[in-house]
Parts: C-alpha cells; structure tokens; sequence
C-alpha cells in the first residue's frame, strides 16, 4: 500500500487540518517513527507519522480529527520538546492530495542480496576491491579531466558510449532505462566507489515502453511513471561493491537510481555519501541482438 501524499504545508493562520507537517523530526536526526507517534498520540488517535519528503528530517503526523492536530501544533510548534531528544519542532498543518491512477508506490523494500530479488541473471559481490584499491582508482580517475553532464561528470573509455566512469553527486541519481540491446552485449558489470546507493529494476509489461533511435546507448521509456503495470524490486549497493547484470536482468528489466540523499535499508537510515563513482563496463556488440527477450528488443522489433 503507498504512503498518503500530502500537499505544501498551509500557514498556522490557515484552515486547519488533522494531518501536521513536523519539520527538523525524523530518522536522520535521530528520531525513529516509532518515538514521533508515542510522543503526538498523546494529543489524540493517530492514523499514522510518514516520511514528508526524501531528507529523512521532515514527517507527517496524521490525526483522525483536527482538534487532535490543533493541540499538538499548540503545545510543540517552536518550543522544545524533551521526549524528542529536546528537538525544537516546526510543524504547519497539511492537507492529503488526490492520489493519482498511475502513482508509484516508493516503499519497495530494499534488498541486500542479489538472491532476494528473484531476477535470473542479477548478480552482487560484496567487497570486489579492497579500501586501497577503492583509494588507488578514485585517484586515477581524478587525475583526469571528467566531462559534466547536467547532474554529473563521466569519463570514457574506448568508444565514448561504451565505458563510462560516473561520478554522482550527493541525492543525483539515474533515470529508469535499459542498455540498449543492439549497441552491446550480454554481460554489464557496475563497480561503486565512494558511497552507497540503491538501485531499482522495473520490468514493465509489453510494449510498456517506447525506446529511443537505436543508436542511443539507452532505451528509455516515456513517462514510466504513468504506468502501473510493471513489478518492482530494489537491492542495495554499497561502497567496493560489483553488480553483474546478464541475462533477464540485463535484457528484461529497466535499472533505475532513486534521486535521495537518504535511503532506508532494512530500517537502517543510510546517508549517501558526498560522491558515488560509478566504473561501468559494457562490451560493443558487432551484429543484431538474438537475445531471448523478443519483446524488449530493438534488434528483434
């Protein structure tokens, strides 16, 4: 089930509202969901504290009635409050907005093994370099000039669309694609440096998605999130990490990097890192695709 989606939060001189936005409360300053909803249902009967936004420091705590969200605002808006760490709270009141027929739920549970998510092909090794051999090639690919796209800098190696060396800045991430299947071959390995991140895989139902000109090192598809009807799995990867994909995964299903600075892992709140390099190796492929995935295929459409 998708969390509630709430709107701006209104002015304390504005409409009321059972839902308040808390501002400087969340799991990145300490504070577990648990210990907010302890804490406000003192004022009333909760339907529940969810996460305002991706920086872990902002809730919203929701009231079956106003006047329970009234007396919280009162007794907590700018005024500290010993039970939550001695934390000075911010809190407006917010209203819910219309969920729309093709949201994305976001709470995917987050995997830590390639095995959990049940995507033939999808593979995880832990530690693949060591912290001096991290440190030795975060230096050699310093050394040379990166090439800054929008939101982050790449270096190549061999054809230019073939090995990219990405560098993410903190809470950039990457839009749902597949590596096109006529530009290369089977096998596409990911090496993460510096810091963490999550990783998404969509498999979308036929036809879902409408790729670009073939010549694109990427098929993407248009407004992905306009369609419900794709599963979803998410894996962790951390620093010194190699991600294979082959196979299903490779062909079959999208890769997707959610644009956070936070993630929640198995309850654990990770913080990215200021960076995140990315070593991506690809193989040109020299003929058509005859892969097993004739649905997804721009070789085989």
């Amino acid at each position: 089930m998708g969390l509630p989606r709430f709107g701006r939060p209104k002015g304390f001189e504005g409409d009321s509202s059972p839902n308040l936005y808390v501002a400087n409360c969340g799991p990145a300053v300490g504070l577990s969901y648990d210990s907010i909803a302890s804490v406000f249902s003192a004022f009333g009967e909760l339907k529940g504290v969810f996460a305002a936004d991706d920086s872990g420091a902002r809730v919203i705590v929701s009231y079956r009635d106003e006047s329970s969200a009234t007396a919280a605002l009162e007794a907590f808006d700018g005024h500290p409050c010993p039970d939550l760490g001695g934390r000075s709270l911010h809190i407006r009141y917010s209203v819910i907005q219309p969920t729309s027929q093709g949201q994305v739920n976001d709470s995917v549970p987050v995997s830590l093994m390639a095995s959990e998510l049940n995507i033939p092909g999808l593979y995880l090794l832990q530690d693949f370099v060591s912290i001096k051999e991290e440190e030795e090639l975060l230096a050699a690919v310093d050394a040379r000039p990166w090439k800054s796209l929008s939101k982050r800098r790449v270096q190549h190696y061999g054809y230019e669309f073939c090995y990219e060396v990405n560098e993410y800045p903190t809470g950039v991430g990457l839009s749902p694609h597949v590596d096109t299947h006529s530009a290369f071959e089977g096998f596409i390995f990911s090496l993460s440096l510096a810091g963490p991140c999550i990783m998404e895989f969509r498999q979308y139902a036929e036809c879902a998605w409408l790729p670009n000109h073939t010549s694109s090192p990427s098929m993407k598809m248009q407004s992905p999130e306009d369609d419900k009807s794709f599963l979803r799995r998410a894996i962790y990867l951390p620093p010194r990490s190699m991600l294979l994909l082959s196979g299903e995964a490779r062909y079959a299903w999208h890769h997707y990097i959610p644009h956070h600075k936070i993630d929640l892992v198995k309850d654990s709140v990770i913080r990215r890192g200021s960076r995140r390099v990315s070593f991506t190796f690809r193989k040109v492929r020299t003929g058509p695709c005859q892969c097993e995935f004739p649905q997804y295929c721009d070789s085989q459409r």
